[in-house]
């Protein structure tokens, strides 16, 4: 069915890729995204105008984010252009403003698609804004980068950003679908080995289509590949993952989550998932020492041991053994009982230690070295508490002027509870020798 295909306009001096060949000829054939492509999509309602405003797509690649903005051109007669933030430059930009004010004085507008727009610098993003506002363009911009962050907000006002996500397992078949029909043959692969085709895809459809045409590549007359056969022949894609980006991120985010959740199982999960991505080891170290003290606490104080054990072990045995030691932590801090009683206290001590100024400790728990802070009053009527009945003064320790204040209020889980009841009970002699 290649009435289903359009080639994409590029050279055809050669030998073009599976994916080029399949690039949709028109919106209804975009397959994976639907909440704006769809009868009630984003994308459609404002296609109804035959008018568009500036736009930012954002998503992971392999999501159409080109190919939907080259139909966008071709649904609104808008002549269009593209570039690529990696390779161009200011002198860049101006021709591609002088062309696109000179179509516009010849009754034609302009889709200016700059693809990786979040490599641009702060003062080339700005430079689009006076186009942008008197219609000289219209912008589509792609970005892989949370545009929050990474673009202006000046540029961000202007826009509308569409979230693109990554392809279903269905959408993957689909386009697989679609590839059998184009090369009237099936892939050679058995059902298993199929569904492994698409897991390695990981969501990207340019790279469902690049892995199935090296399948084909790879096939004699009448094989059919396993699983196992499959993966020596494609390898293995390395899963999208930036270090420094997004992914890394919502995976730390992920796995943060999930031991605060108690759930063992999704933790080790996503801390695999990280390490599988390249993380260093002893950034996931430092994490889990961070979640021992925020969300475990003195819920269980071993814990914070525990972290830190498994930091040592990895510094003294390395990778892959001390990764180990690392998963039994996560596993320690996943099953242990939760508590932020102390994080909320010290949040709460913080904001008062602000905003009370330099008040002084009250003079009787202050040190009198010297005669002269003798007859000032420093250490007069101090109560050692070891003498005291129970160990326990029950003596004010707040600044002079300053109300007592509660700020570490325990939990009644693991740990704390013990806590809770000490307090408790000193609170009550608080009372009673007040």
């Amino acid at each position: 069915m290649t009435d289903l295909f359009e080639a994409s306009g590029l050279a055809q001096s050669g030998p073009r890729p599976l994916a080029d060949r399949m690039r949709p000829a028109r919106l209804d054939h975009v397959v994976g995204q639907d909440h704006l492509l769809g009868p009630e999509g984003t994308l459609s309602r404002m296609l109804k105008t035959r008018t568009l405003g500036s736009l930012i797509f954002w998503g992971p690649p392999g999501t159409g984010k080109t190919t939907i903005a080259r139909l966008l051109a071709n649904e609104t007669d808008l002549a269009f252009e593209q570039i690529s933030a990696i390779f161009s430059g200011v002198a860049d930009l101006k021709k591609v403003f002088e062309a696109a004010r000179a179509r516009r004085m010849g009754g034609t507008a302009t889709l200016l698609f700059v693809d990786e727009i979040h490599r641009f610098n702060r003062a080339q993003q700005d430079s689009f804004l006076p186009v942008m506002e008197d219609g000289t363009i219209t912008l589509v911009g792609a970005t892989t980068e949370n545009p929050s962050f990474e673009l202006n907000a000046a540029l961000l006002s202007r826009s509308h950003v569409m979230t693109f996500h990554s392809l279903s397992i269905e959408a993957i078949n689909q386009l697989l679908d679609r590839a059998e029909q184009l090369e009237e043959r099936q892939l050679p692969l058995d059902p298993e080995a199929r569904q492994v085709l698409v897991r390695m895809a990981d969501g990207d459809g340019r790279s469902a289509l690049t892995l199935a045409e090296d399948v084909w590549r790879a096939s004699a007359l009448d094989e059919v590949f396993d699983a196992d056969r499959l993966q020596e022949i494609v390898q293995r894609r390395a899963p999208i993952y930036d270090k420094s980006a997004d992914g890394h991120y919502n995976l730390i985010s992920a796995l943060h989550k999930s031991v605060r959740g108690s759930d063992a199982d999704a933790s080790l999960y996503w801390f695999c998932r990280m390490l599988d991505g390249g993380e260093d080891p002893m950034y996931l170290a430092r994490r889990l020492i961070r979640m021992a003290v925020e969300d475990i606490g003195l819920a269980d104080p071993n814990a914070l041991v525990q972290a830190n054990a498994a930091r040592d072990a990895y510094q003294m045995l390395g990778s892959p053994e001390g990764e180990l030691a690392l998963a039994q932590a996560v596993i320690y801090l996943a099953t242990a009982p939760k508590s932020n009683g102390a994080y909320v206290a010290y949040k709460a001590a913080m904001r008062d230690a602000k905003s009370s100024g330099s008040l002084l400790p009250p003079k009787h728990i202050l040190n009198a070295p010297t005669k002269l802070m003798k007859q000032e009053g420093y250490g007069a009527g101090y109560q050692y508490d070891h003498d005291a009945p129970d160990g326990f003064s029950g003596q004010k320790y707040f600044p002079d002027g300053m109300d007592r204040n509660v700020y570490y209020d325990p939990p009644e889980r693991g740990y704390e509870r013990d806590l809770r009841k000490r307090l408790e009970y000193w609170s009550k002699l608080r009372k009673e020798r007040g």
